[in-house]
């Protein structure tokens, strides 16, 4: 019998230190390649920051379409849990919290006072949105200028140099500020600054301008945003700064990046209007510290955004004779009732006659036109109905319903309701008004500005008569057309 010892590959060898060495020799060819390797891309939502391996048309997590944007995966940091760096905080009893009043600081604009609960708080973050040009740089700017004479402000800005800022101040009359200015877009500078500066309240113009050096992504992805907005309310409610954010909005109105921006701050304002118009409007559509859906009413002068006293001056159009399709409505903005003007048209529109309303909800408008119908016995089938609010406004209450309602049958019939008419109140689709609420205050702002004649709800019918004022109520739609057209 003959043994053949086999042969191995070329290069081959039973040594256990070259085996090793060759081992060696491939993980450093591997670490190298890991080295060199790209980093890893995600795709955030715009909308609501969910994050996604690959682009999809549709966001998973809120289902917004084409809002995902490309951008580079953070390398995650180690936990803190893990480490044994963070203790157990002591835990305590409701009842035992000492609860106390927030101290509120005036900002000199009496709408804007009004619009956050009465001033801003300290530690306090307010959020502002609006489109380009409405006016947000502006009216911080005087807010802080009025402030700046009892208290140490800074306004940090990104978009624009110090001296452009001055210019602007210059331009409202604003000579001889003493607001301390700060053009810087690294958050860590910025926080240091307000460390040495020890403001009161510090305006930052705008979020999206500012990046974080811990973050590899671009200034105004959702990553920095979300991470420079949470840096800076840490600061805030650790040092009693007030800190008011700007921020830029996207084209559907909303405030641009992640929903989760609006979630951790305090107060969230958007400033509405045409910019082609010198009124503007800021509402509250958050606040922890006071009501919510307050508005504050502003107009456009050469020396800045001036506070309007009576803005139910806006929302009445001045007709010289009352006109067909024209009421007055009592609407409820917040705690502030506003007197808003609601016009109709009523005209052939052939075989598909269309529904249009601004300011109003189009899909309610078809609603109460089936209401008229059933119940009153007015038809618009064969008509083109168009609905609107003057002055911009937007009617989001369903107390304008009686006022839309007779508007329509003014049109239709073309006759229009008497000088000093007004009306409010929901209408279902039973056909019954049901009464708004705070009723007694609506009727009563209607009367200080000279109207005489209501038609409202029974129940918000007021126990004691109020001077002036003649009110007729109603329980029934077929009731209001009816002494509608009597009057």
């Amino acid at each position: 019998m003959v043994f053949v010892r086999r042969q191995g590959p070329p290069g081959w060898s039973r040594s256990p230190a070259a085996g090793r060495a060759k081992a060696a020799a491939g993980a450093a060819r591997v670490a190298d390649n890991a080295g060199m390797a790209k980093p890893r891309t995600v795709y955030t939502c715009s909308e609501c920051g969910a994050a996604s391996p690959k682009w999809l048309g549709k966001c998973p997590g809120c289902g917004a379409w084409n809002s995902l944007v490309e951008g580079v995966a953070e390398a995650p940091a180690p936990h803190r849990y893990a480490q044994g760096l963070v203790k157990a905080q002591p835990v305590a009893t409701l009842s035992q919290i000492e609860a106390a009043e927030v101290d509120r600081e005036p900002t000199g604009q009496a709408e804007l006072d009004r619009v956050l609960g009465g001033g801003l708080v300290a530690g306090g973050v307010v959020l502002i949105g609006g489109d380009p040009g409405i006016g947000k740089s502006t009216l911080l700017l005087q807010a802080l200028d009025a402030m700046s004479r009892r208290l140490r402000t800074l306004y940090v800005t990104g978009e624009e140099s110090g001296a452009q800022v001055a210019l602007r101040a210059r331009r409202l009359g604003l000579d001889g500020s003493a607001v301390r200015v700060l053009a810087e877009i690294q958050l860590d500078r910025i926080a240091a600054a307000i460390d040495a500066e020890r403001p009161a309240v510090c305006v930052v113009d705008s979020i999206q301008t500012l990046y974080s050096d811990q973050l590899t992504s671009a200034p105004g992805s959702v990553a920095q945003v979300r991470e420079c907005a949470a840096q800076l309310t840490r600061l805030a409610k650790s040092s009693g700064v007030t800190v008011v954010l700007v921020g830029h909005v996207t084209k559907e109105g909303a405030i641009a990046g992640p929903r989760v921006l609006e979630h951790i701050v305090d107060t969230v304002l958007y400033f509405e209007g045409d910019t082609h118009s010198s009124f503007r409007l800021v509402r509250a559509i958050k606040n922890r510290f006071g009501a919510v859906n307050e508005i504050g009413v502003f107009a456009m002068t050469e020396r800045g955004l001036k506070g309007v006293a009576n803005p139910s001056a806006i929302f009445l159009s001045t007709h010289g004779d009352p006109v067909p399709g024209s009421c007055v409505l009592v609407t409820l903005e917040g705690t502030r009732p506003l007197l808003v003007e609601v016009q109709a048209l009523v005209d052939s529109g052939g075989p598909s006659p269309r529904r249009l309303s601004v300011g109003l909800d189009r899909d309610r408008l078809a609603m109460l036109l089936a209401v008229l119908h059933r119940h009153a016995g007015v038809s618009c089938m064969d008509q083109d109905v168009f609905v609107n609010a003057v002055g911009g406004v937007r009617i989001s209450e369903p107390a304008a319903d009686l006022a839309v309602l007779l508007a329509i049958q003014s049109s239709l019939r073309g006759r229009p309701l008497p000088r000093g008419f007004f009306a409010f109140g929901e209408v279902g689709l039973a056909g019954e008004v049901r009464p708004a609420p705070r009723g007694q205050e609506r009727l009563r702002e209607a009367a200080k500005l000279g109207f005489a004649v209501a038609l409202v709800p029974r129940a918000n019918l007021p126990k004691k008569p109020i001077e002036g004022l003649t009110m007729h109520p109603v329980d029934r739609v077929e009731q209001a057309v009816a002494m509608a057209r009597e009057l």
